[in-house]
């Protein structure tokens, strides 16, 4: 397999690309789609409760033929039907149809109730009851792993959150952190620049560097990924797609291909805020105008009935 494997805090092994099933749905489709992405070379898939596709995912994994060991499974804990972490896990492994998670993560902050410190204590029972080989956590920043770590038995051995080169500068330094720290970013939605803001500064440097190697540019996107020393979580239907993913991880990019990229994504965000920045002004205004408008036409019985500004 082109991409090579990490070792996580704990001493356990990641392999450095997930497929994904955050879109897929649920039914067939899933199944289908997970068992594709095994057969071309995938062994480690990414779900979670709040996805609805455990299920399905289980059914693939067992249909695949591979042993257990072969395949790594990560879940997460969504607070799906407002149940705990304790009953959500069982339930997970049962969907599922394994005695076991490789990877079992906090979904996001907010989901670790009554508090963080009490949420990851069941996390690290877990992880002892030999429920999940390791645990970590999803869409922390920096304060909230502070937290966690500042009672922490055991560490996150991940932080999964959303990364591309336009929220780069923005998680940047949660990567930084993280590293500081022996836990793993996982980068999900590294392909946004292409499947959702095509047109944007990012598609340049991309473009070029995917014509100068002749590769595709999601290769180029992914291999930047693992040059942040991110591990990926992508997805597709199609299984050519899916065979440039994995050969995207014998690219290794030059750091002066890098740095186009950091910079055309920073070029991007600052280009939305300007956008968002007008947008809300220009919602002010209007709201503002509304606000006069209605006050003096309040005068006169008129159909706006908000109080004129003092």
């Amino acid at each position: 397999m082109p991409w090579d494997s990490i070792t996580l805090n704990d001493g356990n092994v990641i392999p450095r690309i997930a497929f994904g099933t955050w879109t897929l749905g649920n039914g067939q489709g899933p199944i289908d789609q997970v068992e594709q992405a095994i057969s071309v070379g995938f062994s480690h898939v990414d779900t979670a409760q709040s996805y609805r596709n455990e299920e399905e995912a289980g059914k693939a994994i067992r249909e695949s033929g591979l042993a257990r060991k072969e395949i790594f499974i990560t879940t997460k804990y969504s607070g799906l039907n407002g149940l705990d972490i304790q009953t959500s896990i069982k339930n997970s492994l049962k969907n599922l149809g394994v005695s076991y998670v490789d990877l079992y993560l906090i979904h996001h902050p907010r989901l670790a109730v009554p508090d963080i410190p009490t949420a990851w204590r069941k996390m690290e029972e877990i992880k002892e009851k030999g429920l999940a080989k390791s645990i970590g956590v999803s869409n922390f920043g920096i304060p909230e792993l502070k937290t966690l770590l500042a009672s922490a038995k055991i560490k996150p051995a991940a932080n999964q959150i959303l990364f591309h080169p336009y929220v780069y500068a923005q998680q940047a330094p949660i990567a930084a952190f993280a590293a500081s720290e022996g836990i793993a970013i996982e980068a999900y939605s590294s392909l946004i620049p292409l499947t959702h803001r095509p047109g944007g500064p990012v598609d340049i440097p991309v473009n070029k560097i995917a014509g100068r190697r002749n590769i595709a540019p999601e290769q180029v996107l992914l291999a930047w990924v693992k040059a942040k020393g991110a591990i990926a979580v992508t997805t597709s239907s199609k299984r050519d797609r899916l065979e440039r993913y994995l050969n995207a991880g014998d690219i290794k990019l030059s750091e002066v291909e890098i740095l186009a990229i950091d910079t055309a994504g920073a070029e991007g965000a600052e280009e939305k805020l300007r956008k968002l920045t007008l947008r809300m002004l220009a919602i002010l205004a209007l709201v503002g105008f509304l606000v006069g408008a209605g006050g003096q036409l309040g005068q006169w019985g008129g159909i706006w009935q908000i109080p004129a500004r003092k």
